[in-house]
């Protein structure tokens, strides 16, 4: 019984030095996979889009002031839900009034443009700060949203739906 061993003779073989090859292999990197992507003036641009709106938005270190066209956000989507998309990825990250934004939309609806501003600081906000890429991407908020209304069709009211039906 010369090949037994005892408990402490297993701690010894639990150590790095045992198995150098399976421990000090795994070689982890802290850096982000992008770089950081800013402006002369240190702001992130990026553009975003949903249905037939398109949304240019700079995004640069504040207190949290969004401005849409020109005009507030409160005042640009009075409808508190659209607000609530647009604020979306700063409620994700935990960054809640540290962005100042400035967007600029054309076309669409007031929810296409707020689907394409959503979009556009989901990508400016990883241009600024790369390493929540991954969790911006995991949300979905920086995939373009590619359902538009379906076109009208002849013979039809609408996309599918028929005219009524006269049975005389």
């Amino acid at each position: 019984m010369a090949d037994e061993q005892t408990i402490t003779d297993l701690k010894d073989l639990g150590t790095a030095d045992a198995f150098p090859t399976a421990v000090n292999s795994q070689v982890t990197s802290t850096a982000p996979l992008r770089e950081k992507i800013v402006d002369k003036q240190g702001r992130a641009y990026a553009t975003g889009r949903r249905k037939d709106a398109v949304a240019r938005v700079w995004l640069k270190p504040g207190t949290g002031k969004i401005t849409i066209n020109g005009r507030d956000q409160e005042v640009y989507f009075a409808r508190p839900t659209l607000r609530l998309v647009i604020n979306q990825p700063f409620g994700l990250t935990d960054r809640i009034g540290s962005y100042d934004i400035v967007a600029t939309v054309k076309g669409g609806g007031l929810s296409g443009q707020a689907g394409a501003v959503l979009h556009g600081i989901s990508q400016a906000l990883t241009r600024f700060e790369p390493a929540l890429r991954g969790v911006v991407k995991s949300a979905g908020f920086l995939t373009r949203d590619s359902r538009t209304v379906e076109r009208k069709k002849y013979g039809k009211a609408k996309a599918r739906r028929s005219f009524q039906f006269s049975k005389r």
